[in-house]
């Protein structure tokens, strides 16, 4: 499954191929004899997203792509796999401006629409066409009479240097709905499959066209490119240019069509070596070319986006934090980050709710920043969707659906590509997420503030609009509105750090993870020696991991234990904590409360292979009677 982040999966080197008999074989490239060959580079993009707003990657970029034009040994195409215009750091104030603005200094032959090419709607693609001296092609993206929509082109050719290069823009239907809040089909447009849309306009294009090449750009992510280039079973399609899920992948020969990507934010740049001869590609060579720090800035490319982001003010500072504000993909997917902390604490204070939530595709860029100073457009760099704030009312058992809604299991396909994933961020709650098939909750040990939640009870819940209106797969879109407001997710966040000289967020157990459980235990908790719990191991468990095992208590407070003993020859699992501090953990309650306490602890498992995580985890119920000394609340010994 194409997903809109990158995890490093793929981080091979890949080696060319050859034609022999009309099929791809992998092997270094050779140039085809006889003096009729024709050497086409075809160099290539994708998923320019957050690079389009600040002055690094982008101008340099730019400058790569007019040395490899220069030092090319024939001609030469240039094209992009989407996904180029959005989200970024400027998209709330300028939207597609500013990359297409850059792009024009590039000259593309071509590029596709992905699904980031809709963030600013379905009417303001005709305005990105017309803005755009280049056009943009969405061939299985059509009106209900087949033809293109809003000022895209279905294909594109392009003559160079003898030879006719036919293009092709294809989109995954699930990467096209599932990240648009846009009804496709309520607007007559028609996403067709590009399995069978792509090989049969390539087929076209070589019988009615007579072109040599066909390029296929491929809105949809390598495993669907695959499958794309298996469906092409005439090997019409020479090239796939992917983008949508930013993988590092080299040019590749699969299935007799060569697919490439060149991860995102202008980080590489695909080059493509085609030997062109009596009209097809006998064969080819290609690699990732990285832009580094030492390819010099185009000056027009960065005079374009200094003049933008000098409009909106985005390099002054705002704040200074004392912990890394982590906005990168693979953590705010699979767990609570203290960035996600502070975008949802910021949202909760804003809308005066009981809980906030915000989809963990809405934080972007694939960065850390800090600790030390932030700018405005840090922040706009992560939070780079015109999403605005909207509170929602829901009761207990709607909110448990719509945490549970973005739980991704072990087992599903997404899964066993990416590991679990919570996919969210949130504030004013804590729960156990539970990422397995087949269990009772997968949800569960809900509190809201300091209470248990109440299923019947109704909550105000501060959420973005984007996943107000059902995006990301939450079931929110026919919840009341208490307040809809036009205040914009970035501003509202840039707003809270700038009351605060300095922040430091954190993880603080919002999101607890849980492989598998541990009977329930009781102790007493006096402030007298030590507390010492022992549980019966689940069967999958091959060791424990020490420095992991610790006790937290309903607020968020945790305690790492002093010592861990795991037996696997009676499979038990031993605990130890200081009972004094324990104690303190717990100082609010009286003499008799009972807390309800969790043990949390990392572990080899003979049954689930993790993805993501190094481990899994294990979680056991811990029912703590409080017993003080003296009268009130005495401290533990010694106080």
């Amino acid at each position: 499954m194409s997903r809109d982040r990158d995890f490093g999966r793929r981080e091979v080197l890949r080696a060319g191929g050859i034609v022999l008999g009309g099929s791809l074989l992998s092997g270094s490239a050779t140039a085809a004899e006889g003096d009729g060959s024709t050497t086409l580079t075809v160099l290539s993009y994708n998923d320019i997203q957050t690079a389009a707003a600040e002055d690094k990657k982008f101008p340099r970029l730019v400058t790569l792509i007019e040395q490899r034009r220069a030092a090319a040994d024939g001609p030469v195409v240039v094209v992009g796999g989407g996904d180029e215009i959005g989200p970024h750091a400027l998209s709330p104030v300028s939207q597609w401006r500013a990359p297409v603005d850059v792009l024009n200094e590039v000259g593309p032959d071509a590029d596709v629409i992905g699904n980031h090419e809709f963030d600013y709607g379905l009417d303001p693609i005709s305005d990105v066409t017309t803005d755009s001296e280049f056009p943009w092609l969405a061939t299985n993206l059509v009106d209900s009479e087949g033809e293109a929509f809003d000022g895209t082109e279905l294909t594109e050719i392009v003559e160079r240097g003898g030879v006719s290069v036919g293009i092709i823009g294809l989109a995954d239907q699930g990467a096209t709905t599932g990240k648009t809040n846009i009804d496709f089909e309520g607007e007559g447009i028609t996403i067709e499959d590009y399995t069978e849309k792509g090989p049969a306009t390539a087929k076209r294009l070589r019988d009615e066209e007579d072109v040599d090449v066909v390029v296929a750009l491929a809105h949809t992510g390598i495993d669907d490119a695959e499958d794309l280039a298996e469906a092409d079973a005439d090997d019409d399609i020479d090239l796939v240019v992917v983008g949508d899920d930013e993988q590092f992948y080299p040019p590749e020969s699969v299935d007799g069509s060569i697919i490439s990507e060149a991860r995102a934010r202008a980080a590489y740049l695909s080059e493509i070596e085609l030997t062109v001869a009596d009209g097809e590609v006998t064969s080819f060579d290609g690699r990732l070319i990285e832009v580094t720090d030492d390819i010099p800035k185009d000056p027009t490319a960065s005079e374009i986006i200094n003049d933008y982001r000098a409009e909106v003010g985005l390099d002054s500072v705002i704040v200074e934090t004392e912990t890394p504000l982590d906005a990168r993909f693979g953590s705010n997917y699979h767990r609570e980050t203290g960035y996600g902390n502070l975008v949802t604490d910021a949202m909760r204070e804003r809308a005066d709710a009981d809980v906030a939530i915000t989809n963990a595709g809405g934080i972007r860029s694939d960065s850390v920043y800090g600790p030390g100073e932030i700018t405005g457009g840090d922040i706009f760099n992560t939070l780079p969707f015109p999403n605005t704030l909207v509170t929602l009312e829901l009761t207990g058992e709607e909110l448990v659906d719509a945490l549970e809604s973005q739980v991704i299991t072990l087992e599903s396909e997404t899964g066993q590509s990416f590991g679990e994933e919570i996919s969210q961020q949130v504030s004013g709650v804590r729960f156990e997420w539970v990422p397995h098939e087949g269990v009772d909750e997968q949800i569960r040990d809900v509190r809201v503030g300091d209470e248990p939640l109440d299923p019947d009870e109704t909550y105000d819940v501060a959420v973005n609009s984007y996943i107000a209106n059902g995006g990301s797969g939450y079931p929110l879109e026919d919840k009341p509105v208490i307040e809809d407001t036009d205040e914009l997710l970035v501003t509202l966040v840039v707003d809270y750090l700038r009351e605060r000289d300095t922040v430091a967020p954190e993880p603080e157990g919002r999101m607890q993870r849980v492989d598998r459980d541990l009977p329930d235990a009781s102790v007493t908790v006096d402030g007298n020696g030590k507390v010492v719990t022992q549980f019966d191991a689940p069967d999958d468990v091959r060791s424990v991991a020490d420095d992991t095992v610790a006790v937290w208590t309903p607020d968020g407070e945790h305690l790492d234990a002093e010592q861990v003993v795991f037996g696997e020859g009676d499979e038990t699992l031993v605990v130890r904590v200081d009972d004094g501090d324990l104690a303190e953990a717990v100082d609010d309650a009286d003499d008799g409360d009972e807390i309800a306490l969790d043990c949390y602890a990392e572990y080899e498992s003979s049954e689930f292979e993790q993805i993501y995580f190094e481990r899994s985890r294990l979680n056991a119920d811990v029912a703590a009677t409080v017993r003080r000394r003296g009268r009130g609340r005495a401290g533990p010994p010694g106080r």
